[in-house]
């Protein structure tokens, strides 16, 4: 089955969808290129099964993505779409150790996303912006007084818990 035919039928269920495009990327039958390709000109619903198939993938098997995607899903993080919000920002925390160098459009967005009144994507950005904490760049310096603002305002524990589990492996 080709990457547009999956995605536009409707027989098969969206988790399904997800599953199989994951494999399909991580068995190497489309590329990382054609999903991004065809997600950038999709509607929402189809440009967030896109990039969950990313951060499926990615959870697996991070060197997967490359350089373009990254920067695809940095940039996603501003979509309007929330699902498509949190979806990129598990794509970035499951990668942002592969682009250390490519972290400024994300951090920039999932500073955004802290502040969003959607739990999920409050969640992700905790999850993103843990794990880029956790590479000690000298990015930290600025962002460690950002993540402790947050903490501050967060109302989830569960948020907040993110938060201060990725401060605690930092110290």
């Amino acid at each position: 089955m080709e990457l547009k035919d999956i995605l536009v039928d409707n027989k098969i269920k969206p988790k399904e969808k997800t599953e199989i495009l994951a494999g399909m990327i991580l068995e190497r039958h489309i590329t990382i290129d054609e999903l991004v390709g065809f997600a950038k000109t999709a509607k929402e619903p189809v440009r967030a099964t896109c990039m969950e198939a990313l951060e499926h993938a990615t959870l697996q098997m991070p060197s997967i993505l490359n350089e373009a995607a990254f920067n695809f899903a940095a940039l996603s993080l501003a979509d309007k779409a929330p699902r498509v919000k949190w979806e990129a920002a598990r794509v970035i925390g499951n990668t942002a150790k592969l682009f250390p160098g490519l972290l400024d459009t994300a951090v920039v967005n999932l500073l955004a996303n802290s502040e969003h009144t959607g739990t999920v994507v409050r969640w992700s950005a905790a999850f993103a912006l843990g794990e880029i904490i956790k590479l000690k760049t000298d990015r930290n310096e600025e962002l460690l007084p950002a993540i402790e603002a947050i903490i501050e305002r967060e109302e989830k524990n569960s948020i907040k818990k993110i938060y201060l589990g990725a401060l605690k492996k930092i110290q």
